[in-house]
């Protein structure tokens, strides 16, 4: 089947990889991946997602699913990409990966209720992904002060709602929009700027995404620069 780019990292330096068929068990609510709404519907067909083409560009494996779902096979099958990093939710034997992790720390259920803490952290880990709104920044504190305090970037990734409703008395921080192909209630500028603000001396807190209104990945820049600065930090390179 032909590969499908992602319209987000297109133009960025990064390619994305799925290398397992069906869906991701982690089911978290909204998720853009399973919600019908993916640039690779119908999933059946275009599963799984391998690129032909990556020279001299990093690829990112399991921009949907999870590289934690059939560890072993999403290894051979990526094993013939020189530059690559996992995306994972599953926070297990991360060490056992053979290229730098990107963790999900709060997915599914857990996004405004809890977090998971690794102890000890593993050498690979490339940053960890904070599912973040305006509702859940004691959370995100909790995140920051344990993952920076150890020098792993914390990257907020600020939610968009589809279908969930946004808590009263938080409507005034969202606005319906479009971003990249479909329309969602996404945070404004000024309550993005209000949670960040309480890390702006902190040099290992980003956002993904330029700013609340610029989302693609060729306008960001964190993922490239945390593999390669994880790469150089753990001998890969």
């Amino acid at each position: 089947m032909a590969y499908k780019e992602n319209p987000k990292t297109k133009g960025s330096g990064i390619v994305c990889a799925i290398p397992q068929k069906g869906t991701c068990p982690n089911k978290c609510e909204g998720c853009y991946f399973q919600s019908g709404r993916s640039y690779l519907e119908p999933l059946e067909d275009n599963l799984p997602n391998m690129p032909t083409d990556w020279d001299k560009r990093v690829v990112r494996v399991n921009d949907g699913n999870d590289s934690n779902v059939n560890r072993m096979k999403v290894m051979q099958m990526t094993a013939g990409f020189p530059m690559k990093f996992y995306n994972t939710a599953i926070p297990e034997d991360l060490d056992k990966f053979n290229a730098p992790v990107v963790l999900t720390v709060n997915p599914g259920d857990m996004t405004d209720k809890s977090w998971h803490e690794l102890d000890p952290i593993p050498k690979n880990l490339m940053f960890v992904r904070f599912r973040a709104n305006t509702w859940n920044k004691l959370i995100g504190r909790e995140i920051v002060d344990y993952y920076t305090s150890s020098t792993i970037p914390v990257i907020f990734t600020f939610m968009a709602y589809y279908n969930e409703t946004v808590p009263v008395g938080h409507m005034r921080n969202y606005t319906y929009r479009k971003r990249t192909l479909n329309s969602y209630w996404v945070i404004i500028q000024k309550a993005w700027d209000r949670v960040l603000n309480n890390y702006k001396n902190n040099p290992y807190v980003y956002a993904c995404g330029k700013d609340a209104n610029t989302f693609p990945c060729n306008r960001c820049g964190n993922c490239l620069r945390e593999y390669f600065a994880t790469t150089e930090r753990i001998g890969e390179r």
